[in-house]
This record gives structure tokens, C-alpha cells and sequence, in this order.
């Protein structure tokens, strides 16, 4: 008996910090260099001027008590040209960063989007955990791109800081420890964010569901279920309670650092109003330098405020979202590296299934277990079984959306492990039960099937044939040029079965796949539409230039499956018989009673 599989190994813990936000700012640099370069450049410079205010502001004091005019007159100079230039700076810095910011946030967008399309298996979509670290992702991509600002404003505070220290230390060395007294806030800031997003980690899956129970009492597809059942109230209500079981351990992080945070400020203030005592009594200072030390020693708990601030929100924030979009980069790329056999132009023998079994992730039950069987080059094959069987599981196994647990699967002796999943996908063609609705133009709908000739009104029109979907398309007020979904402009709402026919359509927008899958795509229609349209499709399908093309249809009406080549019956997640139809029917096995009971009820 084969045994369970283990259960799924654990998720990848998140790359460090500081690498994760170097490969995000080499992403910026790499989609706008001109624009990120300049942006950094003018954040430095606008720091400047700011930073030498309190040095404008001590010889403007010596100034007036040494009765100079002259130094009165450059330290008023100073300061006014300091505002300027700060202002000046500082308005064309924002300007500049925001263009830097549209630009680059579409860009991150469409990385983390292409990221989770090209993992080449689905598997990640069905593990909790995996789940909560994307949901998370999805809620920071779209304010990422402050990350670059926070670095650059960092720095700049950085650099105000340096000089400010410098013209203490210019005073009495001693005042640089200042700065000393300031790293008990540096560690609280840096320190509290990681509080508080473990706390929203380990909340994520509650804040998930709360999220889930709003769209169902908020949104238009559940609206029918919810005042039919009138749990609108009950929705709700568990909506809070969910969303409070997220929120109070976060919040009891928040109060527990926020303490330790008014502690370390405490200190930095004990050492600032130490630092003016220590200048005009201690060392007896002259009031110019006095002024300096109140003018820089209060800007530096600004500047510490403001650095320790920006650091928090990378510590927190933004230093979190580079490394989950760092991790989802290394998790797309490791479904590449294994990928070194190319992808046969034809078949010749066909698709083996060796000893192949499967469990979904997080799970231990085995859907599928110990298959093999050959799916010969040329072939028309059924799989059929009751619910449960395996059958759909099987399909996305050939469609490498997952990876068998154990087995193998060859593509004429070549494991299809080892072939990119895009590769294989381009010689792919089907057509699901569980479609999608694509509320685009129709040409678009059918035409997104083959993308390279998506807006390619001759081969769309053909793919209607195939699907026998003409009737949908002349009952469209445009036709192929009519907007689907009725909350767009000018756009029409179309029912199930029409929905599903433009979907099998999309299926049959490639001319030569080497594997055509068919996962009761026409469950929607009638029982002779659908015998109709496979028996067409089947004959098609023999006929073919040679290519080998295997085609799978999964179907539960009998009527329509014997005409396949091959039969494959699953029960239980085990392969029981595989045969013609008039083999299984003389066997008098499990398909012969299962199309025995369903011949009965036609009659």
C-alpha cells in the first residue's frame, strides 16, 4: 500500500533586510536610473540648508553681543538664504519624487503581478500560510514605492545629523555624546515595528477572513445568498470579532513598545537639558556658543525624531515589503532552475503516468494514488469517475499546475518536471468547468486564448466555430465587438451557458496543441449539444497534421465519453479500468454499471 505523503514543508523564511531593499532599489534604478539618481541627489542637497541654521543662528548672536555689523549682516544672509534654498529645494525634490514615484509604481506592480503569474505551479495558492504572506504583499505593493523616498529622506536626515554633531563637537567634544544618549530611541524605532508586524503576522489569517466576510456582505455576487439567508447581521457580526481577534494582540504590541519607547526619549531629554548646563556653567561658555548648543541640540532631537522615524517605517513597513516581494522573486525563480529539457514540437509515443500520486498541499490524503497508464500519441481519451474520483486533479497535473508527490510523468520518456511550465503551456489548449469570467470586449474573451492573435478576428472567428458558439456572438449587440459585463459602459450581461461557450471558444483558439484538456467545459449544456460539439471535435481532433495531439475530455454524460479512443475510469483515487468503450462494456466492471444506470434514466 503506498504510504501518506509527508505533510508540506514548512515556508521559506523571508531573506534578510538590507539585501532585500538593495535588490528593490536596483529594481527602481533599473526601470527609471535618470529619475531615481536625481530624486536621491536633490534630497541630499535640500538637507544642507536646514542643517545650517543653528550655525546662521550662533554667529548672528555673537554678532549682536560682540557688536559687529558686518557678521550680523552674513549670518542674516545666511539664514535667509538657507530658508530659500531649503524651500526651493525642497519643492522641486518633491516634485521630482513624485514623477519618480508614478513612474515606478506601475512598475512594481506589474513585477509582483508578472512574479505570481509565472510561478509555474498553483500550489502556493492553496496553502494557508503561503496565503497570508501574499495577502500581505498585495496590501504593500501599492505604497512600495515609498520605499525609495523613505531611503532617500533617511539619508538626508543622516546628513543633517553629521552636521549637527559637527558643530557641537566644534563647541566641546564631550557634546557629541549626545548621540550616544539618542541610540536608546535608534533601538526602540528600529525595534518596535518588528513588534508589531509579528503581532500582524500572526493575526493575518484572522484579518483575511475579516476582509472576506466584508466583500460578502458588501459585493454584488454573494448579494442574492445573503438576504435570501438574511445573515447580513451574521456576516457582520463575525466580520468584528474576527477583526478584533487580529487587532488586539497588535494593539497590546503597540502599547507595550510605544512604553519603551517614551523611556528611551526620556533619556535623550535628561542628556539634553545635561548638555546646556554642562555648556554655560560648566565650561562657562560664551553666549554665542550657548545659542548654538540650544539651537543645534534642539534640532538634533528633531533630526533624531524625524532619522529614528524614517528608520521605523523601513525597519517596519517598507524594509517588510522588499522582503516579501524578495521572497516571491526567489520562490518564482526556483520553479526555473530544475527546468532544463525542452519541450517536444511533436508527439510519438505519448504521455505516460508512472506509479503518479498526489495530495494538495497542507494535506496528507492522497486525491490520486499509484496511476500509471499511457495516453497514446493521436488520441482521443475520457477519464470519467464519480465526484471525488481524482479526474480534475488529474488534468492539472498534466497542465503542470502541480507537481506530482510521488511518480512521474513523461512526455514520450521525458519528465515534464524538468520543462518549463511556459514552454509546456504554449503547446496547451482547454477549457474548465471553473472558468473565468473575462469582462473585455468578446473578440478579446475568445481571443486571450491564444494571445499572440488575440485581437485576430479570423482565428477568434474560427475558435467560435469549433465551439459552437456562433449563436452567442449574433445575439451580442456588436457582436465581437461587444463590451461583457454589465457593470462596464455599454456593456451586456450574458447568461452561464453563453459565458461557457465563449469560454470553451478561448479553449479552442490554438490550431496545433500537443495536449487538449477538457474539464466538462459544456456542463452547462444540454446533453446532445454537448455530444454534438465533441463528436465534431473528436473527428477534428483524429484528423490532425500529425502532431501527435492528445486530447482529454472529462465529462460525466456517458453518451458523450464512449466516443473517445480510450476510456480512463478513477474510483477513490485509484486507476480500476482502462479500455474502449465496448472493452469496459464487456468486462461488465464499474463503467459498464455506471453506464448502465445512466442509459436507465434517459429511458
Amino acid at each position: 500500500m503506498t504510504s501518506s505523503p509527508d505533510p508540506a514543508p514548512a515556508i521559506e523564511p523571508l531573506p534578510p533586510a538590507l539585501s532585500s531593499m538593495w535588490r528593490l532599489c536596483k529594481l527602481g534604478y533599473r526601470h527609471e536610473p535618470r529619475l531615481m539618481v536625481a530624486a536621491f541627489v536633490l534630497s541630499q542637497l535640500a538637507a544642507l540648508p536646514d542643517a545650517l541654521l543653528a550655525l546662521w543662528l550662533m554667529l548672528l548672536g555673537n554678532g549682536v553681543l560682540q557688536h559687529r555689523p558686518g557678521l550680523v549682516r552674513t549670518a542674516a544672509i545666511g539664514l535667509g538664504l538657507s530658508a530659500i534654498a531649503t524651500w526651493f529645494l525642497h519643492t522641486i525634490d518633491t516634485r521630482l519624487q513624485r514623477r519618480f514615484r508614478d513612474k515606478v509604481t506601475i512598475a512594481l506592480e506589474s513585477h509582483v503581478a508578472r512574479l505570481q503569474a509565472s510561478v509555474a505551479t498553483i500550489a502556493h495558492q492553496e496553502r494557508p500560510e503561503v496565503l497570508d504572506r501574499l495577502a500581505m504583499l498585495r496590501n504593500q505593493v501599492f505604497v512600495l514605492d515609498h520605499m525609495y523616498m523613505s531611503v532617500f529622506a533617511t539619508m538626508g536626515w543622516i546628513l543633517r545629523l553629521a552636521v549637527t554633531i559637527a558643530l557641537l563637537a566644534s563647541i566641546h567634544p564631550a557634546l557629541m555624546l549626545l548621540a550616544v544618549f539618542a541610540v536608546p530611541t535608534v533601538v526602540t524605532s528600529t525595534w518596535r515595528p518588528v513588534v508589531e508586524r509579528a503581532a500582524q503576522e500572526r493575526g493575518a489569517q484572522a484579518n483575511r477572513l475579516s476582509r472576506h466576510l466584508f466583500s460578502i456582505a458588501t459585493t454584488a455576487p454573494p448579494a442574492k445568498d445573503v438576504r435570501i439567508t438574511a445573515i447580513g447581521n451574521r456576516v457582520m457580526t463575525d466580520r468584528r470579532r474576527t477583526w478584533e481577534q487580529w487587532y488586539a494582540p497588535v494593539a497590546a504590541a503597540r502599547v507595550g513598545s510605544a512604553m519603551w519607547h517614551t523611556l528611551a526619549w526620556t533619556i535623550f531629554g535628561l542628556a539634553f537639558v545635561g548638555a546646556v548646563v554642562f555648556v554655560s556653567v560648566g565650561i562657562r561658555s560664551s553666549p554665542g556658543d550657548v545659542l548654538l548648543v540650544l539651537a543645534a541640540g534642539s534640532r538634533l532631537s528633531m533630526y533624531i525624531g524625524a532619522t529614528v522615524g524614517e528608520v521605523g517605517f523601513l525597519r517596519g513597513f517598507w524594509m517588510d515589503g522588499s522582503r516579501r516581494l524578495a521572497w516571491l522573486e526567489d520562490y518564482a525563480a526556483s520553479f526555473v532552475t530544475s527546468a532544463d529539457v525542452a519541450v517536444p514540437s511533436r508527439l510519438s509515443q505519448g504521455i505516460r503516468l508512472d506509479r503518479v500520486s498526489f495530495a494538495y498541499p497542507g494535506t496528507s490524503r492522497l486525491v490520486l494514488e499509484d496511476i500509471s497508464f499511457l495516453l497514446p500519441a493521436g488520441a482521443v481519451v475520457a477519464i470519467v469517475g464519480e465526484n471525488g474520483a481524482g479526474k480534475t486533479t488529474l488534468v492539472k497535473l498534466l497542465a503542470k499546475m502541480y507537481e506530482p508527490t510521488s511518480g512521474r510523468i513523461l512526455i514520450d520518456d521525458l519528465p515534464l518536471s524538468r520543462m518549463p511550465a511556459d514552454r509546456w503551456r504554449e503547446r496547451l489548449a482547454g477549457a474548465f468547468q471553473d472558468f473565468f469570467r473575462f469582462e473585455f470586449r468578446a473578440l478579446q474573451t475568445v481571443g486571450l486564448g491564444d494571445v499572440t492573435r488575440v485581437e485576430h478576428r479570423a482565428a477568434v472567428g474560427t475558435a467560435v466555430g469549433r465551439a459552437g458558439a456562433n449563436d452567442v456572438i449574433e445575439h451580442l449587440p456588436y457582436g465581437l465587438d461587444t463590451q461583457l459585463g454589465p457593470t462596464w459602459p455599454e456593456g451586456v450581461d450574458v447568461s452561464f451557458g453563453q459565458w461557457q461557450k465563449l469560454a470553451l471558444a478561448r479553449g479552442f483558439m490554438r490550431d496545433q496543441p500537443l495536449l487538449l484538456l477538457l474539464d466538462e467545459p459544456t456542463a452547462a449544456l444540454d446533453a446532445e449539444t454537448e455530444h454534438a460539439l465533441f463528436q465534431r471535435y473528436a473527428a477534428a481532433a483524429r484528423q490532425a497534421d500529425g502532431a501527435g495531439r492528445i486530447t482529454i475530455l472529462v465529462s460525466h454524460r456517458f453518451s458523450t465519453v464512449r466516443m473517445a479512443d480510450l476510456i480512463v475510469v478513477l474510483d477513490g483515487a485509484r486507476l480500476v479500468e482502462v479500455g474502449t468503450h465496448d472493452e469496459l462494456m464487456a468486462r461488465h466492471g464499474q463503467y459498464a454499471q455506471l453506464f448502465g444506470i445512466q442509459a436507465a434514466s434517459y429511458r
